[in-house]
Protein backbone atom coordinates (compact mmCIF):
# COMPACT_ATOMS: atom_id res chain seq x y z
CA UNK A 1 0.00 0.00 0.00
CA UNK A 2 1.24 3.51 -1.23
CA UNK A 3 1.43 6.00 1.46
CA UNK A 4 -0.76 9.51 0.63
CA UNK A 5 1.82 12.26 2.09
CA UNK A 6 3.56 13.60 -1.14
CA UNK A 7 7.05 14.06 0.67
CA UNK A 8 7.65 12.56 3.74
CA UNK A 9 9.22 14.42 6.43
CA UNK A 10 12.25 13.28 6.59
CA UNK A 11 12.51 14.20 2.37
CA UNK A 12 10.91 17.37 2.71
CA UNK A 13 13.99 19.12 3.95
CA UNK A 14 13.82 22.47 3.34
CA UNK A 15 16.19 23.84 0.81
CA UNK A 16 16.58 27.11 -0.72
CA UNK A 17 16.72 27.60 -4.59
CA UNK A 18 19.87 27.89 -6.29
CA UNK A 19 19.28 31.71 -7.35
CA UNK A 20 18.68 32.57 -3.83
CA UNK A 21 22.37 30.80 -2.71
CA UNK A 22 24.32 32.19 -5.59
CA UNK A 23 22.81 35.80 -4.25
CA UNK A 24 23.38 35.45 -0.63
CA UNK A 25 26.80 34.50 -1.48
CA UNK A 26 27.64 37.59 -3.85
CA UNK A 27 26.00 39.62 -1.54
CA UNK A 28 27.64 38.85 2.06
CA UNK A 29 31.30 38.78 -0.20
CA UNK A 30 30.81 42.31 -1.11
CA UNK A 31 29.47 43.01 2.21
CA UNK A 32 32.41 41.33 3.89
CA UNK A 33 35.27 42.71 1.41
CA UNK A 34 33.72 46.08 2.74
CA UNK A 35 33.57 45.33 6.09
CA UNK A 36 37.70 44.01 5.99
CA UNK A 37 38.65 46.81 4.32
CA UNK A 38 37.22 49.67 6.50
CA UNK A 39 38.93 47.36 9.14
CA UNK A 40 41.90 47.22 7.45
CA UNK A 41 41.75 51.68 6.91
CA UNK A 42 40.53 51.96 10.24
CA UNK A 43 44.15 50.47 11.46
CA UNK A 44 46.73 51.51 8.68
CA UNK A 45 45.83 54.88 7.61
CA UNK A 46 46.07 57.92 8.89
CA UNK A 47 42.84 59.81 7.80
CA UNK A 48 40.88 57.31 8.91
CA UNK A 49 42.30 57.81 12.09
CA UNK A 50 42.06 61.71 11.65
CA UNK A 51 37.90 60.61 10.76
CA UNK A 52 37.70 58.64 14.42
CA UNK A 53 39.18 61.72 16.01
CA UNK A 54 36.87 64.04 14.12
CA UNK A 55 34.02 62.00 15.37
CA UNK A 56 34.80 62.30 18.85
CA UNK A 57 36.02 58.49 19.89
CA UNK A 58 39.17 57.35 21.71
CA UNK A 59 41.87 55.94 19.38
CA UNK A 60 42.13 52.72 20.96
CA UNK A 61 37.55 52.47 20.20
CA UNK A 62 39.10 52.66 16.64
CA UNK A 63 41.86 49.71 17.40
CA UNK A 64 38.94 47.18 19.15
CA UNK A 65 36.10 48.10 16.34
CA UNK A 66 38.84 47.02 13.63
CA UNK A 67 39.49 43.95 15.18
CA UNK A 68 36.03 43.14 15.85
CA UNK A 69 34.75 43.95 12.10
CA UNK A 70 37.59 40.91 11.23
CA UNK A 71 35.95 38.43 13.91
CA UNK A 72 32.78 39.40 12.32
CA UNK A 73 33.68 38.72 9.04
CA UNK A 74 35.59 35.23 9.80
CA UNK A 75 31.98 34.52 11.55
CA UNK A 76 29.99 35.38 8.11
CA UNK A 77 32.18 33.17 5.83
CA UNK A 78 32.76 30.53 8.25
CA UNK A 79 31.10 27.64 8.67
CA UNK A 80 30.05 28.09 12.34
CA UNK A 81 26.84 27.82 14.34
CA UNK A 82 23.69 29.92 12.90
CA UNK A 83 23.95 31.81 16.53
CA UNK A 84 27.41 33.17 15.66
CA UNK A 85 26.26 34.54 12.61
CA UNK A 86 23.08 36.09 14.42
CA UNK A 87 25.93 37.50 16.60
CA UNK A 88 27.95 38.70 13.77
CA UNK A 89 25.15 40.37 11.66
CA UNK A 90 23.92 42.17 15.25
CA UNK A 91 27.29 43.28 15.45
CA UNK A 92 27.29 44.94 12.06
CA UNK A 93 24.63 46.31 12.38
CA UNK A 94 25.04 47.98 15.45
CA UNK A 95 28.16 49.08 14.28
CA UNK A 96 26.68 50.50 11.10
CA UNK A 97 23.65 52.36 12.72
CA UNK A 98 26.69 53.59 15.10
CA UNK A 99 28.35 55.09 12.28
CA UNK A 100 25.88 56.45 10.79
CA UNK A 101 24.67 58.44 14.28
CA UNK A 102 27.92 59.56 14.50
CA UNK A 103 28.58 61.36 11.30
CA UNK A 104 25.04 62.76 11.88
CA UNK A 105 25.28 63.97 14.66
CA UNK A 106 28.66 66.12 14.13
CA UNK A 107 26.57 67.62 10.80
CA UNK A 108 28.82 65.51 8.59
CA UNK A 109 27.47 65.13 4.61
CA UNK A 110 26.34 62.43 2.88
CA UNK A 111 30.03 62.38 1.41
CA UNK A 112 30.69 60.98 5.05
CA UNK A 113 28.27 58.72 6.37
CA UNK A 114 27.34 57.78 2.49
CA UNK A 115 29.75 54.58 3.16
CA UNK A 116 27.83 53.65 5.60
CA UNK A 117 24.11 53.66 4.72
CA UNK A 118 25.32 51.78 1.43
CA UNK A 119 27.26 49.25 3.31
CA UNK A 120 24.42 49.06 5.89
CA UNK A 121 22.05 48.26 2.63
CA UNK A 122 24.45 45.27 1.52
CA UNK A 123 24.08 44.24 5.54
CA UNK A 124 20.55 43.90 5.16
CA UNK A 125 20.28 42.09 1.87
CA UNK A 126 23.08 39.78 3.00
CA UNK A 127 20.93 39.22 6.03
CA UNK A 128 17.40 38.83 4.26
CA UNK A 129 19.07 35.87 2.03
CA UNK A 130 20.68 34.27 5.16
CA UNK A 131 17.11 34.33 6.59
CA UNK A 132 15.37 32.61 3.46
CA UNK A 133 18.49 30.05 3.26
Amino acid sequence: MESTLQKPAFVAAKTAPKATTIAYWIVTALFCLQMGFTAYAQLRLPQVAQAFTHLGFPDYFRVELSWAKFLGVVLMLAPVPARLKEWAYAGFAITLVSALLAHLAVGDGPEAWGWAAATGVLWGLSYFLWRRL
